[in-house]
């Protein structure tokens, strides 16, 4: 289990470190005058800090490297 989750932390920390953010499409009103309306679509992108990519990367490798398991017994 925590191999899967350190592989999945690594992938999503160097997928933020590369890319920088999240980008997404928001529809928006941008002139509203009565009963009239002026829509568009603006391209926004969600940040994300590199500490943070960092660090995601840092505890997926520790848990890739921690030894895990139960003992049985």
């Amino acid at each position: 289990m925590n191999k899967l989750l350190g592989v999945i932390l690594v992938g999503l920390g160097v997928a933020a470190l590369w890319f920088g953010g999240i980008p997404y499409t928001s529809n928006e009103t941008v002139l509203k005058l009565g009963p009239l309306e002026a829509k568009a679509e603006l391209d926004k992108t969600v940040e994300i800090p590199k500490p943070v990519s960092a660090g995601l990367v840092g505890v997926g490798v520790v848990l890739l490297l921690v030894p895990g398991g139960r003992k049985k017994g």
